[in-house]
């Protein structure tokens, strides 16, 4: 099919969908919940065969796996899920799932909550479902069992890693289906983060770390025997093993290419360790992912920014996205499911007029398969506006701006939503929070400022150290710019944010208050310093998540002071506008005491504050009932005093 032919494929096919758009009257406001409810239709997969799709449908009550056979128009089955909440699945074979399930617990025997994951086998045919890694030879209070390196060419079996004992992490051999004891394959040390398998068992290498040494290894199994073929001594380890080339002769990695000031990935020979100029770089975006199969074989990778772009080790598959996204400038295809030979392809298209679609894409053609919110019509969608701002240090900051549909951006409210990371971007995609604030009349302005990933690393480097400083003078200064261009009405602005969005919406309102009407924080870090204890007491001094977090907030080479300057809750009496804060209990990213500490200074003070604790809740809000409070409480604050 030739690139004229698909781009007037994908121009008839958003026409067709969008026809009924009226642009002469603003749409009356959604209920809540058509934002805060979880997309009612997600996770779709191709079968191999392409003849099958799953699905996961949720509602307020209901929470399905649906199997539709694409060639018969009709669905397979339907499976209740609603106890196994998968996070990702996908096909092995065309009568086999997976589900990967993650949640917050407590586990037998061991102190406090720990995030759980665990792998599930769905025979279709016999609607059987049955976790995938048990039995006596497992090491007990394990968190991570969700992980699957490898399918066995017959898909009987899986190939997983697993603690054996406290000192072991071996990869084992699972029997799909049966509850039966996994056969041990190979035993690694304690250090042991990683094992790369081909499909028939063979076991090409692992990798290891240890946290105390810094020494980071990389070992070819060759004639019986562990090999190293990469060592280095690193506090944040500069090469990331990822995958296994298409012919299995070497691993795939990433690492940074100084010439370009990027990331890029490279082969690694599983001979002698030879390390190839990068495979995978571009000077103009930062590598935001692999693209992998089950058995990590790597296919190509996932450029990052406001939108995808795609480069494969097949020529003629990066030409093919390359089409797509040219013919529709102002959409994002995101690839969700292939084929293995890629004949068919599942995208989500996000962006114009869309609440976010998923299609499949075969012989040169496009089907639609559903939207993720079925209650949103393409007409209710509010428009992005890609900015690129220039701040007052020169650097430029690239933003997205989200207003009303049928409204003229001219003075109005609005919404300082910066992301959570910090090192994290936004994307053109169906923001939940931003598209609510915009059905409601307010301007969102989501600024990548310093720090942020997916705009180079240069971008991101910036924000080292910049926690409350420069990083926060980006947000005032996009603040500014979309004011002097008359979109907004700075008398009028209220900053809200989850995560480090939260610290930055209370470092706003402590360190700019005279900016904010209002500020929302879910999940904030109120205390700098009391955050980075707690990562210490968590991982231990030595391990590379301190080191990390070090460099990122402070550096290693502030004042003493520092940590404690930054600290939105040492500057209580600076803070004017009222506070909303909102908090999950079960939150082990940042632990709830972080708001509930914030509130107690607040109220001492007599500032007007809100607090709401989340029964049950996470880091993520991916509780429907939690996602629903969390929205109708900003829903009143936010009326309240705007």
């Amino acid at each position: 099919m030739t690139d004229w032919m698909l781009r007037k494929n994908l121009f008839l096919c958003v026409l067709l969908a969008c026809l009924h758009i009226s642009v002469n009257a603003a749409p009356q406001p959604l209920p809540l919940e058509y934002f805060g409810a979880i997309p009612t239709t997600s996770m779709v997969e191709i079968s191999p065969s392409g003849n099958r799709i799953a699905y996961r449908t949720t509602s307020a009550d209901k929470d399905y796996f649906v199997v539709f056979d694409l060639h018969e128009n009709k669905m397979v089955n339907a499976i209740d899920v609603s106890t196994v909440k998968p996070s990702f699945a996908y096909f092995i074979s065309d009568d086999q799932l997976v589900f990967v399930a993650e949640e917050t617990r407590r586990i037998r025997g061991f102190r406090g909550r720990h995030d759980i994951s665990a792998a599930f086998h769905y025979n279709i045919e016999t609607q059987k479902i049955s976790q995938m890694l048990s039995g006596d030879n497992i090491y007990a209070g394990q968190a991570a069992l969700g992980r699957v390196l490898a399918i066995s060419e017959d898909k009987q079996f899986a190939y997983m890693p697993v603690w054996t004992d406290a000192t072991e992490y071996s990869l084992v051999r699972v029997k799909l289906g049966k509850r039966l004891r996994p056969r041990i394959l190979k035993k690694g040390p304690e250090d042991t983060i990683d094992y790369f398998v081909r499909p028939d068992g063979t076991v090409l290498a692992r990798e290891r770390y240890n946290n105390r040494t810094n020494k980071h290894l990389v070992q070819a199994y060759q004639d019986d025997n562990w090999v190293t073929i990469y060592e280095e001594i690193a506090e944040i380890r500069t090469k990331s093993i990822s995958g296994i080339t298409p012919d299995g002769e070497s691993l795939v990695i990433s690492s940074f290419d100084r010439k370009l000031n990027r990331w890029g990935y490279n082969t690694m020979s599983l001979v002698d360790g030879t390390i190839s100029e990068p495979i995978f770089i571009k000077e103009s975006a930062d590598i935001a992912r692999l693209i992998t199969d089950v058995n990590r074989v790597v296919y190509g990778v996932v450029y990052s920014g406001f939108k995808p772009t795609y480069e494969f080790f097949d020529d003629k598959l990066t030409r093919r996205l390359e089409a797509i996204g040219n013919a529709m400038p102002d959409n994002a295809f995101y690839i969700t499911s292939h084929t293995p030979d890629w004949s068919s392809i599942i995208f989500r298209l996000e962006g114009a007029s869309t609440p976010g679609d998923y299609y499949k894409f075969s012989q040169g053609s496009f089907q639609f398969i559903a939207s993720r919110r079925k209650n949103i019509t393409p007409d209710q969608v509010s428009p992005i506006t890609i900015d690129a701002i220039e701040v007052r240090d020169g650097h430029i900051i690239p933003t997205l701006l989200t207003t009303p549909v049928a409204t003229e951006a001219k003075n109005l409210p609005a919404i300082m939503l910066p992301h959570g990371g910090p090192e994290s971007h936004d994307t053109l995609s169906f923001d939940w929070i931003a598209q609510y604030f915009a059905n409601r009349g307010y301007a969102v302005i989501q600024p990548q400022f310093r720090g942020s990933s997916g705009f180079g690393e240069y971008h991101s480097q910036l924000g080292d150290g910049q926690w409350g400083l420069k990083m926060q003078d980006d947000l005032t200064d996009t603040l500014a710019y979309y004011a002097e261009q008359g979109i907004i009405d700075s008398a009028n602005v209220c900053i809200v944010g989850a995560s480090y969005g939260g610290y930055a919406a209370l470092a706003g309102a402590a360190f700019t208050p005279e900016l904010y009407k209002c500020v929302v924080s879910i999940a904030g870090v109120s205390d700098v310093e009391a955050m980075l204890k707690q990562e210490r007491r968590d991982h231990g001094s030595n391990h590379w998540v301190v080191s990390y977090w070090e460099k990122n907030i402070s550096k290693g080479q502030f004042a003493e002071d520092h940590l404690e300057q930054i600290s939105p809750i040492n500057h209580i009496d600076k803070i004017t506008a009222p506070v909303l804060l909102i908090h999950g209990e079960h939150d082990l990213v940042v632990p709830y005491d972080q708001s509930e500490e914030m509130f107690d200074a607040l109220e001492d003070a007599d500032k007007s504050v809100e607090y709401i604790l989340l029964d049950e809740g996470d880091h993520y809000l991916r509780n429907y009932q939690n996602r629903m409070q969390t929205l109708q409480a900003i829903d009143a604050f936010v009326k309240q005093h705007m």
